[in-house]
């Protein structure tokens, strides 16, 4: 669970926030800050992996928390800024202090709830050790600029799978391992383990199709 801190000196905003927050599959809100201290308290208590940082704050603002936190040891928790603000001098700023998003008020519940849903996927794909080609870093900045989840996964997909998926989608029904196998001049067992990847993530749905005898087909189409 991505374990969320809502600050906002808005006590009824911050309830909506942190409402919302709780409804989205992954995340969890562990508290409400209203002040820079009560942030400040919360984030050393509850070591919160994601902040939604309102700008306009009673004690400071949050641009100076957020600048604070970057230059403390040991590792800062990731930030999106929710503020009215609208000038670019405080947009430029927050991009500099690494807030990974800024979202400006008033806005849907619905927008906060895709940032949130692309700061899952982005925080999965960025997770553990390994290597990124351009194709992966592109990818994962375009996430958080306002890309879907499903569009900035399709491009972090190995080649192979990408085809495969794709195929599943243009079929009329669903299909199984070898027949992608044919198409797309791949091996049955390499068509079949992106399936089963690519059913593991959610992405097509399983059909199993049973004959006269014998252990039934698997068949794959999109979710």
């Amino acid at each position: 669970m991505i374990r969320t801190l809502v600050v906002d000196d808005d006590y009824r905003v911050a309830r909506i926030h942190a409402a919302s927050v709780a409804r989205v599959p992954g995340f969890t809100c562990v508290g409400e800050a209203h002040t820079v201290s009560e942030a400040r308290q919360a984030i050393a208590e509850s070591a919160p992996d994601l902040l939604l940082l309102d700008f306009y704050l009673p004690d400071g603002d949050g641009l100076s928390l957020l600048r604070d936190l970057a230059a403390a040891d040991g590792p800062a928790p990731d930030c999106i800024i929710i503020t009215a603000a609208r000038d670019l001098a405080t947009v430029r700023s927050a991009m500099h202090m690494g807030a990974i998003y800024y979202l400006v008020k008033p806005f849907g519940l619905p927008q906060l709830r895709r940032q949130l849903d692309a700061y899952r996927l982005w925080r999965s794909q960025t997770s553990g050790g390994g290597e990124a080609d351009q194709a992966t870093v592109d990818a994962l900045y375009t996430l958080l600029r306002g890309a879907t989840p499903s569009q900035s996964a399709d491009a972090m997909m190995p080649p192979t799978m990408r085809k495969i998926l794709d195929a599943v989608r243009l079929s009329v029904e669903p299909v199984g391992a070898c027949t992608l196998a044919d198409q797309l001049g791949v091996s049955r067992p390499t068509a079949q383990r992106y399936l089963s990847e690519l059913h593991r993530r959610g992405a097509v749905h399983l059909h199993l199709e049973y004959g006269r005898a014998g252990r039934p087909e698997h068949r794959y189409a999109v979710t």
